[in-house]
């Protein structure tokens, strides 16, 4: 069942802390999720230059030591006139990292889909970002305009997850300011909040879930930072250098 809500926080604790816990294995996956590990990710070296394409599933397997091939993705951060964060909490159904708290919406450009690996502008990420959006969270194509999607800056980094399923992304940041109407994805999304800026110390301990590991290190190291910056993105963009983030 999904859970919709918009935030008055409650103060409360859990010792949970900021540890991101391992991916869940499962026996039997969801037919759906399942059939979306032959869609096409876009292989990448050190340095973003697209080297060529491999499935979801490949790009998501832990190899036997530890390796996981690098690939593009995306995290879009959403916020409403407001300045409030949508937050999503990840199906029990999805293949890497269910049940975990994350940024608004979460994916991969794919080969699969023409024009996702263009890379003047990040116009191909932002095209699959509306793409996702649409998937994940039901907001119409045309109601966030490329325009408005604003890419920030690109993040490294790898997390192996539970050995079986992990990720190594070069990961573009991307923040969008506008009120949209929502229809969450029950095989993708299980619970969404909006939480204002001024409430997000006290809304992550209240979590009943881990963090995944790509949100996990943008609030350590840099959210907030950057929320603060939200009415002025020209003082946080950053699209000469890859950020390197660890835990």
């Amino acid at each position: 069942m999904l859970t919709l809500t918009v935030r008055n926080l409650v103060k409360r604790t859990i010792g949970r802390g900021f540890a991101s816990s391992l991916a869940k294995s499962k026996e039997h996956l969801d037919p759906a999720q399942e059939t979306s590990l032959s869609e096409q990710c876009i292989l990448v070296d050190d340095t973003d230059k697209i080297i060529g394409q491999a499935s979801k599933r490949e790009c998501h397997s832990v190899q036997k030591n530890g390796d996981i091939p690098l690939h593009r993705a995306f995290s879009v951060f959403l916020f409403n006139q407001k300045g409030d964060l949508l937050l999503q909490k990840r199906s029990s159904q999805k293949i890497t990292y269910p049940d975990h708290y994350t940024n608004s919406c979460c994916s991969h450009p794919l080969a699969d889909f023409p024009g996702e690996d263009e890379d003047k502008d990040a116009i191909g990420i932002k095209r699959a970002a509306q793409r996702r959006l649409n998937f994940e969270l039901g907001i119409p194509v045309d109601s966030i305009p490329i325009e408005k999607l604003n890419y920030i800056t690109r993040i490294h980094y790898k997390d192996e997850g539970n050995g079986k399923w992990g990720e190594h992304e070069i990961d573009y940041v991307l923040f969008v300011q506008a009120n949209v109407k929502v229809k969450p994805n029950p095989s993708e999304i299980s619970e969404i909040s909006f939480v204002p800026r001024n409430e997000l110390d006290d809304y992550i301990p209240t979590l009943n879930g881990p963090l995944t590991p790509w949100f996990q290190l943008i609030l350590k190291h840099r959210l907030r930072l950057w929320w603060d910056n939200l009415d002025d993105l020209d003082d946080i963009r950053d699209h000469e250098n890859i950020l390197h983030l660890k835990i």
